[in-house]
């Protein structure tokens, strides 16, 4: 029996005590389902006693989850409320003791994503008591789940039991998780798959044994399972590789998603010594048929391949909640919101969350990125002067977190190996690990059985070998901050700013203003008038104190210049929508455009960030309370299979198709027209389309500038129709005068404006009337009609789904929305439920630039 600890560290007791066993055959695998805390300032720090059955712990904290640091006990325990920590001022080793005696201490047990096994055999007795006493951290020493500048770090540093803490019974052999090994021919599903199963068999005995193993492989969505056998010879107290290779026949092959389906298979291994007819343990995992791979394009870009077909990333970066509280439930959500907009991977920087968010990305077709984070301990290596000075003070790496860190990978590698969903693994962030590093992940990695690429940084900085890795192929330049649509379109003439070209790992507008309804959850109505009446204010919700990004000055400068100072609290916000929408679809939308570009392919980029660990004012495409806004229809807009988009800066006009098999004669409908309701332009192009690739169309130089001769500001209409099937619908707004980034004044987090574009006569629009109705499909989706009736555009119309009382449905995810429609001009919406909980659709708001808002009561 084994009880096998993960990541820890506070300074308190907790214990798990069990009446009923976990685990009662060989083979069961059980997690410790509840905790008892108290803090050792209450009831010491005598770790032997307090682990004896039988404690009387009735004072203390209980939880009823498995996992969750002190802070989030404490949520769970119902001493504080969430909301309440959101204005908070440490982790990776513990004790562990086990019915009086010391299991490992806290030497052995260190770092975030150390995972180990304990043999408590000897230990385990009728009732028995688990205690964990777990140390205080310190981001810039150890080897933890640091927060770097997204938020402020949490009142705890994140210490507790962020991970299962799982108890697993065994036989006389004891088998280590089963790893599956395929290789996929560039024929996929017309070429037999072989296939291989491994596990590392205990013999736990002092005389020698033969084992049976058992190997079955079943495609999960049914069918023929295979079936085959082999014997192993253990020597005593040894171990040894079980490798079982089987050939499946007829391959189903694993797409990520919109590329085919999600085909996957489960594998099980059980070991029957000789003198026994019943299983001394087994191993068991899921795992799919699909290969990853990276090349690099002429410039040493990363271009990742999956199934051998080129895959653009289009990604953002994942955070879980700031207290480690992340569930199933809120996994797949966030999944669905990004299969929503149209993202096909989310980067995971140094928080690599649960087994649980691997299951759903590998069944939603969503691909993972995961690797090490920076700024902290993690990349305080010998050469790196890059870094904090808290962190240099506390000291480089020493032998000890070489071998944590080697460790870490190790375990976190045989925990993602037989996920189809993950694309690789960053072992290092803004920095390369130095060469000693390097070779332990190498090492650790190959161990697992790790078959996917092993990248050196997400920057191209410090150490690269590529003998033991390759070469990073990626770039980190920034910005981070708010930049005008026009810097993805352009660039700074050294081919290192601006232009939507190579890999870029986190880079991004800065934008993801929440709406009034979140405002309203975590700032007061002070702090909200704050937002338009003092804009270069510092504020708490932005980022960790000392940051560059502890205030909204850029973003509101431009705000001010583009589109006039807000003249209220509602002004201001729209205008804040309205500037995230444009800049995230800007972004996604030249890297798109630029896939096909021959000179220097644009082959993924990572937009900062997807999500808050936090209610954030910024660095999110929807909000800690799952509400999209702007920035989240911003990138749906751009990241449609089928598209056609509008270059800022040459006018031009580019028809997009991501899908793996479409081809064929597709009709593009330009039009341009005024705050009038004038029409300036229309036209229709008729183009063909291939699988995968994009393609300049047309340019409207000419257009443009005859529309804006006389007008501040135009609207542009670009609609997308294969036969009768709209594809995508784009509506700009384009002003005479263009944005225009300072090159020369660039930061590493931000490129100045010398020049804002200007939609204040936008402002001047006339009151747009509309028509809505809304329709309840068959329990999951409700349909929405919205008709402008006036005579001029109804300028970014927001549609929200709510309740009987007026509350806003969430999670939801919708088709299109913050639409602007032409005048008499019909479109429809669709809302889906995104799970169970919550879905009572009774009403519709409806608002827009020039909109009033009202309710509408559903049909």
């Amino acid at each position: 029996m084994g009880v096998k600890g993960l990541a820890v560290a506070l300074g308190l007791a907790t214990v798990a005590s069990q009446a009923a066993p976990l685990v009662s055959l060989p083979g069961d695998t059980a997690v410790i389902p509840s905790w008892d805390l108290a803090s050792s300032a209450k009831v010491g720090s005598d770790l032997s006693a307090l682990s004896k059955p039988g404690l009387d712990t009735s004072s203390w904290h209980h939880v009823g989850t498995s996992r969750c640091t002190l802070i989030g006990c404490l949520i769970e325990a119902g001493v504080y409320k969430e909301d309440e920590l959101f204005y908070s001022d440490g982790c990776p080793s513990k004790d562990i003791f086990f019915n009086g005696e010391r299991v490992a201490s806290s030497a052995d047990q260190a770092g975030s994503y150390v995972g180990k096994a304990y043999d408590i055999t000897r230990l385990v007795r009728d009732r028995n008591a688990l205690v964990i006493q777990v140390h205080p951290t310190n981001y810039y020493r150890d080897l933890a789940i640091g927060w770097i500048d997204w938020n402020p770090w949490p009142a705890d540093n994140g210490t507790g039991i962020w991970r299962d803490i799982e108890v697993r019974q065994t036989g006389a052999v004891r088998l280590e998780p089963l790893r599956v090994e395929t290789q996929l021919s560039r024929h996929l599903d017309a070429q037999p798959v072989v296939a291989t199963l491994k596990a590392r068999a205990h013999n736990l005995e002092d005389v020698p044994l033969t084992v049976t193993a058992m190997a079955s492989i079943v495609p999960e969505a049914g069918g023929q399972p295979i079936q085959w056998t082999q014997t192993l010879a253990l020597a005593p107290r040894s171990s040894a590789d079980l490798i079982l290779t089987t050939t499946i026949k007829n391959p189903q092959i694993w797409w990520p998603r919109r590329w085919g389906a999600q085909h996957l298979y489960n594998a099980t291994v059980s070991a029957i010594p000789a003198s026994s007819t019943s299983p001394s343990d087994v191993a068991h995992t899921t795992f799919a048929l699909r290969s990853v791979s990276r090349s690099f394009t002429r410039d040493n870009s990363t271009i990742f391949h999956v199934n051998h077909r080129p895959f653009q990333v289009l990604a953002a970066g994942y955070t879980p909640n700031m207290f480690l509280r992340s569930a199933r439930r809120h996994w797949a959500q966030t999944l669905a919101y990004a299969a929503a907009m149209g993202l096909n991977t989310l980067r995971l920087e140094g928080k690599l969350e649960h087994p649980g968010l691997y299951d759903l990305a590998d069944r939603a077709g969503i691909m993972l990125l995961p690797g090490w984070e920076c700024c902290d301990k993690w990349e305080a290596f010998p050469y790196n002067n890059h870094l904090p000075a808290d962190v240099l003070r506390m000291g480089r790496w020493a032998d000890a977190d070489y071998r944590i860190a080697r460790e870490s990978l190790r375990h976190e590698a045989e925990m993602m190996r037989n996920h189809p969903s993950v694309l690789g693994f960053l072992i290092g962030s803004d920095f390369a690990p130095d060469e000693r590093a390097t070779r332990g992940y190498v090492e650790a990695a190959r161990e697992a059985g790790w078959q996917v690429p092993l990248i050196p940084s997400a920057a191209g900085r410090g150490f690269v070998s590529d003998s033991l890795t390759g070469p990073a192929g990626m770039k980190m330049e920034g910005p981070y901050e708010w930049v005008p649509p026009t810097y993805w379109w352009d660039n700074d003439g050294k081919g290192k700013l601006g232009a939507a070209f190579g890999f870029g790992s986190e880079l991004g507008a800065g934008v993801g203003t929440p709406e009034l309804a979140s405002l309203r959850r975590f700032l007061s109505d002070s702090e909200i008038e704050d937002l338009w009446k003092r804009p270069n204010k510092t504020l708490f919700h932005m980022s960790r104190e000392g940051s560059e990004f502890t205030t909204r000055q850029i973003y509101n400068a431009a705000l001010w210049k583009r589109w006039g100072a807000p003249t209220s609290r509602e002004d201001y916000l729209v205008k804040a929508q309205l500037m995230d929408y444009e800049a995230t679809r800007a972004q996604f939308e030249a890297y798109v455009a630029m896939w096909s570009n021959e000179d220097r392919p644009a082959t993924g980029l990572v937009y900062w960030m997807l999500n808050a660990a936090w209610p954030s004012l910024h660095w999110q495409l929807w909000d800690y309370y799952m509400r999209p806004a702007g920035a989240f229809f911003g990138v749906q807009t751009a990241a449609r299979m089928e598209h056609v988009v509008f270059d800022y800066v040459r006018s031009d006009v580019w028809l997009i198709n991501r899908t793996p098999d479409r081809a064929g004669q597709r009709r593009v409908e330009v039009d341009v027209m005024d705050v009038h309701g004038r029409t300036h332009h229309r036209s229709v192009l008729t183009v063909d389309t291939a699988p995968d690739a994009t393609k300049k169309i047309g340019s409207l130089t000419a257009v443009l500038e005859s529309a804006t001769k006389h007008q501040d500001a135009v609207f542009l209409r670009l609609v997308l129709s294969g036969g009768d099937v709209i594809l995508s619908r784009n509506v700009y707004w384009v002003s005479k005068t263009r944005d225009v980034p300072d090159w020369k004044r660039s930061e590493w987090f931000v490129t100045p404006v010398s020049r804002y574009a200007d939609y204040t006569s936008l402002n001047q629009l006339a009151p747009a009337s509309i028509k809505v109705s809304g329709v309840k499909g068959s329990g999951d989706a409700v349909q929405v009609t919205v008709e402008n009736t006036a005579a001029i555009p109804a300028f970014f119309v927001r549609v929200t789904l709510v309740d009987a009382d007026g509350n806003e449905l969430l999670p939801v995810t919708w088709d299109d929305n913050y639409v602007s429609l032409w005048p008499q001009e019909k479109y429809v919406l669709t809302a889906k439920r995104v799970d169970e909980e919550h879905w009572k659709p009774a009403g519709l708001v409806v608002q827009g630039k020039n909109v009033a808002a009202r309710r509408v009561e559903l049909q």
